[in-house]
């Protein structure tokens, strides 16, 4: 005890109060948002094209808010955009094709018609509009079993983002969604481009 009659815990327990709130604190902050990459090209589509084009994606997915947030970058493709989606699941992880799991026919606002571009949009996964309409009906007919779904697809890494062209209508460049991911290293890549101002 103190001088005025409060009692202090000890040091040790203090300290441990303070270590498991902030560890507990860490944990919960970080634990809603799970980021998924993939490194994008020609050769990974099924059939492997030899189009020269790359790309990098980043999806952030936070179960807690309901929100799938896709960036994609793209350049040096042959062809003319003309959709980008995330498909999935493949039956086998990190092979295979599989059918479009968001929007159709595209992901809203992605740049159509070019070679190259930029794509930065938070998805809402609490609407319908964020879903490919067959594969809500598919899984369970709600935005609830579908988002599940698609989450588990990814985290399982049965899952692909693939942007089109008008050369490619099937895809000109894909890449598998892989928990945290490559970081890109080709010397044309938009990240290594993007460490060179760093």
């Amino acid at each position: 005890m103190n001088s005025t009659g409060t009692r202090f815990a000890p040091p040790r327990r203090l300290f441990a109060l303070v270590l498991a709130a902030a560890l507990g604190g860490f944990s919960v902050a970080n634990a809603a948002v799970t980021t998924y990459t993939c490194l994008l090209d020609g050769p990974s589509e099924a059939p492997p094209n030899a189009s020269p084009g790359t790309g990098f994606s980043i999806v952030d997915i936070d179960p807690v808010a309901h929100t799938m947030r896709v960036r994609i970058t793209f350049s040096g493709l042959i062809g003319n955009t003309s959709a980008s989606h995330i498909h999935g699941p493949t039956a086998v992880a990190f092979t295979g094709t599989a059918g479009v799991m968001t929007t159709t026919p595209t992901f809203a606002g992605f740049p159509l018609g070019v070679t190259a571009g930029v794509y930065d949009l938070t998805h809402d996964m609490t609407l319908a509009s964020s879903y490919n309409p067959s594969f809500i009906t598919n899984n369970g007919g709600t935005t609830a079993t579908a988002e599940t779904a698609m989450f588990n697809a990814i985290a399982a890494g049965k899952a692909y983002v693939n942007v089109h062209s008008n050369l490619f209508p099937g895809g000109e460049i894909r890449g598998f969604l892989i928990l945290g991911g490559p970081t890109p290293s080709r010397s044309n890549s938009w990240g290594r481009i993007k460490s060179l101002y760093r």
